[in-house]
């Protein structure tokens, strides 16, 4: 009698303890976080971000998807957060359409930069000289996707310096891939350009001058998160507030994620290789 009813107690307690267990896990706190394929930058802080939450006990979840989906989903309450904002130029509007549903939670990098962008080989040094060499550009300017801030700022540039040449839209990926093949055969081309990218640091490249400002000052790149993420989890919250990099930490990032065989490898790396940064982030 006394060995059943042992028995009967311990089956008890695994069955408690399983079911604590299974609720614990079932408590395990989800963070999902949006970005854009082919922006380097965005692509590199979501995945080290990845990596330093799930170490914490998190499960994150990368989604990508085109730009105003990822302000429109954050809206509703479907994306927790995005950490490629770009202000106040190229996503200021975006911003400003979903003030009411989404808020900053910090800024990454201070020192961001959008225009146009030639090879050296190139010899012309402005915007407004464009027209004088359209044919050898093809008559186009190679473009990323048509709802980025650079593409509508480019396309102002247009109207402004009455330029002939055409904006030609695909993918930042696509972008790169025209980039690498006018360099690889010394050709002229101009592309719509952002700076921190790996870019800089693979190929000899420059901005145009650009007289009339279209393009604007350095930019922010900022993380915005839907309303009441602060409130529902502090503690990423914060870590998100805290998260900041200088251009030589951001380089360092952007070379170590492209030479990598994945994102996983690359972010588990730089990670491993930063701990006294990531610790500041998560204080």
């Amino acid at each position: 009698m006394l060995l059943r009813v042992s028995l009967l107690l311990t089956l008890v307690l695994l069955i408690t303890n399983c079911k604590m267990s299974n609720k614990k896990e079932d408590q395990k706190k989800q963070i999902n976080i949006a970005y854009v394929d082919g922006w380097a930058e965005g692509i590199a802080m979501t995945a080290i971000t990845k990596e330093i939450l799930t170490q914490k006990g998190y499960e994150v979840k990368m989604q990508t998807a085109a730009l105003d989906l990822i302000f429109a989903s954050m809206a509703n309450g479907d994306t927790d957060v995005f950490m490629d904002v770009w202000l106040p130029v190229s996503q200021g509007k975006k911003v400003a359409k979903f003030k009411d549903e989404i808020e900053s939670l910090g800024v990454n990098f201070d020192n961001a930069k959008i225009g146009l962008v030639v090879p050296q080989y190139v010899n012309i040094s402005s915007v407004d000289e464009l027209n004088q060499h359209a044919d050898k550009f093809d008559d186009r300017i190679v473009g990323i996707e048509k709802g980025a801030g650079i593409t509508i700022k480019t396309n102002e540039a247009i109207e402004a310096y009455d330029l002939s040449l055409e904006q030609m839209n695909a993918s930042g990926v696509a972008m790169l891939a025209e980039l690498q093949k006018a360099i690889q055969a010394n050709k002229w081309v101009v592309v719509t350009g952002w700076a921190p990218h790996w870019k800089f640091g693979r190929y000899d490249l420059k901005f145009l001058d650009d007289p009339k400002g279209i393009f604007g000052e350095a930019q922010n790149i900022e993380t915005y998160a839907r309303k009441g993420f602060k409130e529902e989890d502090p503690f990423a919250a914060k870590y998100f507030s805290n998260f900041s990099l200088s251009e030589a930490q951001l380089s360092n990032l952007l070379v170590v994620m492209e030479d990598a065989n994945d994102l996983e490898a690359g972010a588990k790396k730089w990670v491993a290789q930063n701990k006294d940064l990531v610790a500041t982030w998560l204080k």
